[in-house]
């Protein structure tokens, strides 16, 4: 929508500190710019873009050049002419085709979903006594339950940690329902679908010996912080609080994933995970597209993750033999009394 096209502009002028007197009206050079990183994958090395600690994932092509119709009309609606011409918009579309076709080229499998199995193993192996593990094992918990992306539970570095971007210790709260049951709220200063300066929560509730309420307990415990201290945090052995490390918390659960014969990389999606598991349960469709904060419940999303309940649903649906045949004068496939085939 244009209103989508006009929100991811201003982002993309804020990240990279574009002012105000320069966005209105806009250079080809910054429009040309904005469309490219618009449909850029940032996991493509020979892009070389820029670390950035906002949730992000690009559009297709067409959907960049729609921003841009969008970019226009908000120009012409405030009194100013068209920002591109016929020959400029040629020059970005031929750089986003080019870009499609590095993308094609780049292009990499959904990663598979964590499932129960891996997450049992992962509680199994961390020691939930130690600052570092305790803090990995309530990341997993809450990115799986909660259906979170990894990068709302970890930051890109240490000096990345901005608590009006990233959940601090403040940004948990334990309460009750109207059912008298325990739940976590954790309130996402910033997400993928928020608005900018807008929160979204998401909740947590009791899951057995996986619980992860347990888990935000267990780290409180054994690494106390202060509330405007990251909410995912450890101690290094000086006692300094740190935020943890996307790659950091990475490494560790690939180590323990492929030590358990999971593979040879990380790659896992808690969130995917989490819905599957939810689904797999039966749980409303509707429910797990709100508690999971998605728009829709995208056709890919349903694949994914009937993936790996399948067999749930559709296996040995084929009676056996004597089934197929009960009441029936002969079995399948045997030669019908009284003919003879010799």
């Amino acid at each position: 929508s244009y209103g989508s096209g006009l929100r991811k502009f201003h982002i993309f002028c804020d990240i990279f500190s574009i002012p105000e007197k320069e966005r209105l009206p806009a250079s080809f050079a910054l429009l040309h710019s904005f469309a490219l990183w618009a449909a850029s994958d940032p996991e493509i090395p020979e892009l070389n873009l820029p670390p950035t600690s906002i949730p992000f994932e690009p559009v297709a092509p067409p959907v960049a050049r729609k921003y841009l119709a969008a970019i226009r009309a908000w120009h012409i609606t405030q009194g100013w002419p068209p920002p591109l011409d016929d020959s400029q918009l040629e020059r970005i579309n031929w750089s986003l085709r080019g870009l499609e076709n590095l993308n094609t080229h780049h292009r990499h499998p959904p990663h598979p979903p964590i499932t129960i199995a891996m997450l049992t193993a992962l509680k199994n192996t961390l020691s939930l006594d130690d600052p570092f593990d305790a803090c990995i094992w309530a990341m997993a918990a809450c990115a799986f339950f909660g259906m979170m992306r990894f990068g709302e539970v970890s930051v890109l570095s240490r000096a990345k940690f901005n608590p009006s971007q990233h959940l601090t210790r403040g940004n948990a709260i334990f309460d009750q329902d109207l059912r008298g049951c325990p739940y976590a709220r954790l309130d996402l200063p910033a997400a993928k679908t928020a608005k900018p300066g807008e929160s979204q929560s998401v909740f947590l509730n009791e899951q057995g010996s996986l619980c992860p309420l347990a888990a935000l307990r267990n780290m409180a415990k054994v690494t106390p912080a202060a509330a405007s201290d990251p909410l995912f945090s450890w101690r290094d052995p000086a006692g300094t609080p740190r935020p943890m490390v996307k790659a950091r918390a990475i490494a560790r659960i690939n180590s323990i994933l492929t030590a358990w014969g999971w593979g040879t990389h990380f790659g896992h999606s808690f969130r995917i995970g989490g819905a599957s598991f939810y689904l797999s349960q039966k749980v409303d469709p509707e429910v797990v597209r709100i508690a999971g904060r998605w728009k829709s419940l995208a056709y890919q999303l349903y694949i994914r993750a009937f993936e790996q309940i399948a067999s749930q649903h559709l296996a040995n649906t084929v009676p056996t033999p004597e089934a197929a045949t009960e009441g029936v004068g002969r079995a399948a496939g045997s030669q019908p009394q009284g003919v003879s085939y010799g």
